[in-house]
This record gives structure tokens, sequence and C-alpha cells, in this order.
């Protein structure tokens, strides 16, 4: 099962549009190099994050279709 979402390790959604914001900055342009790999690091890290939810997800999903398909109640 998924991981609540804490301070640390944000929702879902909460990662994806932190990670829209990053890439627009990105895309802007006018950051100094620090800053530009600063923000990198970040997208990357809220990717992962995101990435996670959805494997989660996925998982979640797989694990429910298998029960339904074996006639195991509470899969849905």
């Amino acid at each position: 099962m998924t991981a609540p979402a804490t301070p640390e390790r944000p929702s879902y959604e909460q990662a994806r549009d932190e990670l829209a914001e990053v890439v627009r900055a990105l895309e802007a342009g006018g950051t100094s190099l620090e800053e530009s790999l600063a923000l990198w690091e970040r997208g990357e890290a809220l990717a992962r994050t995101c990435q996670e939810w959805l494997d989660g997800a996925r998982a979640r999903l797989d694990a429910a279709l298998g029960a339904e398909e074996q006639g195991q109640p509470g899969a849905g």
C-alpha cells in the first residue's frame, strides 16, 4: 500500500503541481546556474514522488483486479 502524504512526501497532486511550477521556472530562464541546478534536483525528486504514487496506484488496481478475477469478496 502507498504511504500517506506527509510534509516530506507530498500527495501526488501537490507533487505534480509543484513539478509544473519547477518546469515553468526552468523554461522561463533568468536563473543562475546554481538556482537552475537546485530547481532541476527538486524537479527530479518531485518526478520520483509522482512515479511512486502512480506505481502504488497501479499495484492497488492490479491487486483489486486479481482478487476480482479470483472471485474474492471486497475487491472493489
